[in-house]
């Protein structure tokens, strides 16, 4: 008896490893694009053999006419692959971000709320070309080495199985299979980045450099967030070892280098509740061990304040009383 046709078995493959390895109930979120349907197709037929309960998603986000028939459609679509239940969302998008990123904000909260509802996971049908075109958008926006490590497979609630799978494979299993699917016009609107990048610059690259590109980007990204796990587990264990109820030795932690000094920091800053940390408040926090002057306390988003007195670092929260510090800096601390 022949097998499913070589696009189907592949994303069939890249699903089953996950369902069998947790019983967790699954959603997927479907957008009515090849990616998301042949996903869905794929966990419809995976997920009853590995004893998985596995359900739909599809947001409206009211951006485009037609959009509420349109999901109502990719509901229907859904429901007849056998998956249960079918949930159409609907969603006011804001306007922070551009309108992809309002629109990601939005569609994430929501899917994130659907899975706390039911105790599932949800399944994105993110491809190894959008894991490129991430690494890209990274690169471009000199943004750190988190961006350029791309979306990881895992981070609960969500779950992208087909980061290895390439777009023309979902395409393909779509297509073996008869199911229709909805081709977005954002995703060749100029005016968006991400549209041009797919349609653009990917392709250039491709042409120049002779192919294997997006491979070559997913490795990249593959390869920089081993590295920038290992370094976050060092600075944890700093963090743990250099806290003390009166804030972090200047000394000990000023030793460390660069890359785990300042992961210490932003992990200290945030266990001290400072919401929305950016480069710049992190950089004058860490002026205060390497650049130290005698200067003042730094001013921090939610209004704490972090000030380095008696050779230790001090985080005081918002409001709390007593201006600045009074605690005199150690004589040897006073650098020309």
């Amino acid at each position: 008896m022949s097998g499913p046709p070589p696009a189907v078995a592949l994303v069939r493959s890249a699903v089953r490893p996950g369902l069998r390895a947790s019983a967790q109930p699954v959603l997927v979120a479907v957008s009515g694009g090849a990616d998301s349907v042949a996903l869905a197709a794929a966990v419809a037929f995976e997920a009853p053999r590995a004893g998985v309960p596995a359900g739909a998603v599809t947001v409206d986000h009211g951006l485009q006419p037609g959009s509420a028939d349109r999901a109502a459609a990719t509901a229907d679509l859904l429901r007849g692959l056998g998956l249960d239940p079918v949930r159409v969302v609907a969603v006011d998008v804001g306007t922070e971000g551009g309108p992809e990123g309002a629109a990601r904000t939005a569609r994430s909260a929501a899917l994130a709320r659907e899975a706390a509802a039911a105790g599932a996971r949800v399944a994105l049908g993110h491809t190894l070309d959008d894991q490129a075109e991430t690494v890209l958008l990274g690169l471009g926006r000199g943004s750190g080495p988190r961006s350029v490590a791309g979306m990881v497979a895992q981070r609960p609630p969500f779950w992208r199985p087909l980061l290895g799978i390439r777009r023309a494979t979902t395409r393909a299993a779509c297509a073996a299979q008869g199911l229709p699917v909805w081709d977005d016009p954002w995703n060749t609107d100029p005016a968006l980045r991400r549209a041009r990048l797919r349609a653009e610059v990917l392709p250039l690259l491709e042409d120049v450099l002779g192919g294997g590109v997006a491979e070559a980007l997913a490795r990249t990204a593959d390869q920089v967030r081993e590295d920038l796990d290992a370094l976050d587990d060092l600075a944890a264990g700093h963090l743990a070892r250099l806290t003390g109820a009166d804030g972090l030795p200047a000394a000990d932690l000023a030793g460390l280098p660069t890359a785990l000094r300042r992961r210490v920091l932003r992990g200290w800053l945030r266990d001290g509740g400072v919401p929305d940390l950016q480069a710049v408040h992190l950089a004058a926090v860490d002026a205060l061990l390497t650049a130290w002057r005698g200067q003042g306390p730094v001013t921090l988003p939610g209004g704490a304040e972090a000030i380095r007195a008696s050779g230790r670092l001090v985080l005081r929260p918002a409001g709390s009383p007593g201006g600045r510090a009074t605690t005199a800096p150690d004589p040897e601390e006073r650098r020309p």
